[in-house]
């Protein structure tokens, strides 16, 4: 199960977090999406919350990233924590006009994707 919400900034952002948590999810749970990358990296520093990466995608997945582009790669991610893909795509529409992307998801950590 997962629920997904968006928000314009950072205030916004950390008080989803919090519903989510409120919710039972923990910060393990939660993936915050930007379309930038160091936006999104900073964020989910400064959140506590997860990055995506081989855990949730998948080796090769995630070294096929390396290769798309942003938003092929921000599809991806977001798929590989539980949207579909017409979710994924309607997303990161958000993420283009500059919102960024909450996901809380459980089906994300029970992936345990194995390198090979």
């Amino acid at each position: 199960m997962y629920k997904v919400q968006t928000a314009e900034n950072v205030v916004e952002a950390k008080r989803e977090i919090e519903v989510f948590t409120n919710d039972g999810y923990s910060k393990d749970d939660i993936y915050v999406f930007a379309h930038d990358k160091h936006r999104s990296k900073h964020i989910t520093e400064a959140t506590d919350t997860e990055s995506t990466g081989v855990k949730e995608q998948g080796i090769i997945e995630s070294m096929g990233n390396l290769f798309n582009s942003r938003g092929d790669e921000l599809r991806s991610k977001m798929k590989s924590v539980g949207l579909n893909q017409a979710e994924a795509d309607a997303y990161e529409e958000e993420l283009d006009k500059g919102k960024l992307v909450i996901v809380a998801s459980k089906e994300a950590t029970d992936n345990d994707a194995k390198p090979f």
